[in-house]
């Protein structure tokens, strides 16, 4: 099966402030939080795998190194996530001819590689179209995969909210796939001590 032209984009730029060590390398099945994801990633369908780190990039860096991924470094990571998610697509518009861009964070080991797999398939290219998850609260996020026709918005949001100002100007085009677990994302220890007795 040939490949579709969509880059995956993994956040994973944060400091984890609240969790005092970084998340990113937290154990989870025989890995870490970010090995888990971009071997998920690395599984799917799409033409390049992305990894945007800001914080402790060198200690992260080394542990990933050898996986065929690119990394990217965004240096104004602690403006939040809607800068990385922003820094990220702007590397993808200069260096790619995408069609969409599926973005997903590190700290939710709970998204199987079969959700991000269903998203793909339900995604069709040259349709303004934005595919998002929606949890069991109602509320709608990531993973999301974007439309190329996003990008230019995607390219300069700002600020701790991500994309969701754009989930929400666009509601009428997104279309949202249920999330059956009870997803969360690992922000403290306490939530890291909670997925592990999951």
């Amino acid at each position: 099966m040939s490949k579709k032209n969509i880059a995956t984009l993994i956040m994973a730029a944060g400091s984890s402030s609240r969790m005092g060590t970084p998340k990113q390398l937290l154990p989870w099945k025989n890995a870490t939080l970010i090995e888990n994801v971009i071997a998920k990633a690395l599984q799917l369908n799409t033409s390049k795998t992305l990894v945007v780190l800001g914080a402790n990039k060198d200690v992260i860096i080394k542990k990933i190194a050898s996986y065929p991924i690119e990394v990217v470094h965004n240096k104004k990571w602690h403006k939040g996530l809607g800068n990385s998610i922003a820094f990220g697509i702007n590397h993808i518009l200069s260096t790619y001819k995408a069609e969409a861009v599926l973005i997903v964070l590190a700290d939710q080991p709970l998204i199987k590689g079969s959700y991000l797999e269903e998203m793909l398939d339900i995604f069709e290219a040259s349709t303004a179209q934005i595919i998002a998850t929606r949890y069991q609260n109602g509320k709608t996020g990531v993973p999301v995969l974007f439309d190329k026709s996003y990008f230019e918005e995607l390219s300069v949001i700002d600020g701790d909210n991500g994309a969701k100002e754009i989930l929400r100007n666009y509601s009428n085009s997104v279309k949202t796939l249920l999330f059956e677990a009870n997803v969360f994302d690992i922000d403290t220890e306490e939530d890291y001590n909670k997925l592990l007795k999951s």
